[in-house]
């Protein structure tokens, strides 16, 4: 077993502990993944770069990763309508669920590609890893750690666990009947707390497997448990996910595991804190739901977003606001700007000092919040020689990925283009609004976003 420098806040052991590679090659992280019924907004982004910057950190050091990050794309029980969230989508859009999935699952593909969040080792679809559920839930059956309810679906025996509760705190015996994603009636379980491990179809017709309890689907909890088993060989040196999952989702997944292998199988839990935008907890209901393109279609570059999580700590509720991301935004291009001046680096004995000191704030609990506040400090120290400056910001930016070398393009706008500024600026003046919003989305689908001031009109080229 290896010991990296890495220290990271253990929601089981409610500790700061060191991050350890069990097989001395590779630190194995298993990092839940999206379902895919929609787009990810911003605050299931945060969760996703978690993993991005455990991974880029212990590359300082030379560790090498192994990610795991599993696509829900069936199983997932809206709380609301105990209705599977992707086959609720497809009623809503009349398109086979399937389609929807792969449509959102490169989506957010594209996301983590503009967020620079490094791709996992490899993306598992549930849909895809019926069998190794299926031969899980068999030999939680034979262990006498799973049963067939009265309604033909499997269930998994809580009680038969009595460590349950370790990572969230809740204990069975103060959980109350109807906890989150139960999906059947009580009468059918051995005890209210007890979840579904395999649902019988019952009317669905879609999204249904054969199975040797009859035809039906996965739960939610045991998919995280058949893949992160299958994938990483039986152990897990890092489990990541939002602290949403923390209850019931991850409890559920660890009894599973552990009850099936007889052995605590994930060394290390660690969870991203909720974030909030602009005061609110950010939901569809409350019509605050912000996404990367958002962010693009205001003339923001999307790793702004990036640099609002990576100025909080991880384990911090963040709120984020237009004007955060919008300084973000600024702090970047006055970064790649400050770095053209400063010109090529040079190692140094001073600039590796001063790594060092960064690489330990990063090293102790993920400390990037505090390696900013040090970037900005250098940045405006006058005794530090330009090319020291340049090193310390070329070296941090492989955490903080802001692509602070990249040259920014200048270019101009076509003839066409600067018609249809004209012609917008001109419909807004006579008031008609209608001609107005058409001509700024058909120059924002050319990437030019146009802006509107007390001074009049003026725009912004998206790169």
């Amino acid at each position: 077993m290896i010991t990296t420098a890495l220290t990271l806040f253990d929601t089981r052991l409610r500790k700061l502990s060191p991050i350890t590679i069990s097989n001395d090659q590779a630190l194995r992280i298993y990092s839940c993944g999206p379902t895919v019924y929609r787009d990810a907004h911003v605050g299931n982004l945060r969760t996703f770069l978690l993993g991005d910057l455990i991974q880029r950190t212990l590359a300082l050091d030379g560790v090498r990763c192994e990610l795991i990050q599993n696509i829900t794309d069936v199983g997932h029980m809206s709380e609301d309508l105990h209705e599977d969230k992707l086959l609720a989508e497809s009623a809503v859009k009349k398109i086979d669920p399937f389609e929807i999935a792969r449509e959102y699952e490169a989506h957010f593909h594209k996301d983590l590609a503009l967020l620079a969040i490094t791709s996992a080792t490899h993306y598992p679809r549930a849909s895809e890893s019926i069998e190794i559920m299926q031969d899980l839930i068999s030999r939680l059956i034979e262990q006498a750690h799973a049963y067939v309810g009265d309604d033909g679906s499997v269930y998994f025996d809580a009680q038969s666990f009595p460590s349950y509760g370790e990572i969230s705190g809740n204990r069975l015996s103060e959980l109350q009947p109807g906890h989150r994603y139960e999906y059947v009636d009580e009468g059918s379980k051995h005890f209210h707390a007890d979840w579904a491990l395999w649902k019988v179809a019952g009317d669905r017709t879609e999204m249904i497997w054969d199975s040797p309890w009859g035809p039906g689907f996965p739960g939610w909890h045991i998919e995280c448990s058949a893949m992160l088993l299958t994938h990483l060989d039986g152990y897990v040196d890092l489990h990541l996910g939002g602290i949403d999952l923390r209850f019931p989702h991850h409890e559920n997944e660890r009894a599973q595991s552990n009850a099936a292998t007889g052995r605590e199988i994930v060394a290390h839990w660690v969870h991203g804190e909720h974030l909030l935008f602009e005061g609110r907890k950010m939901s569809k209901s409350a019509g605050n739901v912000v996404l990367v393109s958002d962010i693009i279609a205001r003339g923001l570059d999307p790793l702004a977003l990036r640099l609002c999580f990576i100025e909080n700590r991880y384990r911090s509720q963040i709120d984020l606001t237009w004007d955060a991301l919008i300084a973000a935004d600024n702090t970047i291009k006055r970064w790649r700007m400050k770095l053209r001046e400063w010109g090529p680096s040079k190692s140094t004995e001073a600039g590796s000092s001063i790594i060092d000191s960064l690489k330990a704030h990063l090293f102790n609990d993920l400390g990037t919040v505090d390696v900013a506040v040090e970037l900005r400090r250098i940045e405006r120290d006058g005794s530090i020689a330009n090319e020291i400056k340049a090193e310390v910001f070329r070296t941090m930016d492989r955490v903080f990925a802001l692509d602070l070398d990249r040259a920014e393009k200048l270019r101009s706008i076509s003839a066409e283009q600067e018609s249809l500024l004209q012609r917008r600026a001109a419909a807004r003046a006579s008031k008609d609004f209608a001609l107005s919003d058409e001509l700024r989305d058909q120059l924002l689908a050319q990437k030019i976003v146009v802006k509107d001031s007390a001074a009049g009109q003026s725009y912004e080229i998206i790169p």
